[in-house]
């Protein structure tokens, strides 16, 4: 991994998650109202973490998952509704509060273990399932590459990651948030060509042993994101 790009990305996205974006990501994935353009963007992420959750089994009591890049929890409450060990880890202290609060919230289940730290920590331990849901698709393809394979080192069943596909329209968007100061714009999502990616997969060594299994692409307005399984046979 590129442990110079690796870290510099990460570096932006905890300042932007912590400090310049929490109360719109708090309202963005709450029932409260929100403009045209962030709600195409929630039905998306909506439509994305029902798909995540119908490749996964309706019953995972017994079994640990890593919830890589939680963001304020939606996912792992519904994956420890499920009966999983959740471990629910995010760069950013403030979302990962928010998503401690909201899983507390009545009879919100109890087990779910929040973190805040590097979703690669090997110290996270080891896990039947592990999901990504849009939290590497600031990374180039090389380090999506081998944040997998980390991940995959301490995995028993199965992977499920999104990545931003490249499309004419979203490298478009690409270049010309180059155009604004850094401190105006979020860290910029890294478009990744499929046959690129799926090239990068087929030849990491530390993905040996792992196959290829579902995929599904969603877009919604200005939502577009593609969902790939990997399984261990």
């Amino acid at each position: 991994m590129s442990v110079a790009t690796y870290l510099e990305r990460r570096g932006e996205l905890k300042t932007y998650f912590d400090r310049t974006a929490v109360d719109a990501w708090a309202r963005l994935t709450s029932d409260a109202p929100v403009g045209r353009i962030r709600a195409t963007v929630r039905a998306g992420r909506d439509e994305m973490r029902r798909t995540i959750l119908g490749w996964l089994p309706t019953d995972l009591t017994g079994r640990t998952l890593l919830d890589a890049g939680c963001g304020t929890g939606a996912l792992a409450a519904a994956l420890a509704a499920r009966g999983a060990r959740v471990v629910a880890v995010d760069l950013s202290p403030t979302m990962v509060e928010l998503a401690r609060q909201r899983s507390s919230v009545g009879d919100g289940p109890a087990t779910i273990e929040f973190l805040s730290g590097d979703m690669t920590d090997p110290g996270l331990g080891q896990f039947d399932h592990v999901v990504a849901m849009d939290s590497l698709i600031h990374y180039e393809s090389a380090d999506v590459v081998r944040v997998l394979a980390g991940f995959a080192a301490r995995t028993t069943r199965s992977m499920v990651f999104t990545y931003a596909p490249r499309t004419p329209m979203l490298s478009l968007m690409h270049l010309v948030g180059r155009a604004f100061p850094r401190a105006d714009r979020a860290p910029m999502i890294a478009p990744i060509a499929a046959t690129r990616l799926r090239a990068q997969l087929a030849g990491e060594t530390g993905l040996r042993g792992w196959e290829f299994a579902r995929q599904a692409h969603i877009s919604q307005g200005f939502y577009k994101s593609h969902a790939m399984e990997l399984i261990r046979p």
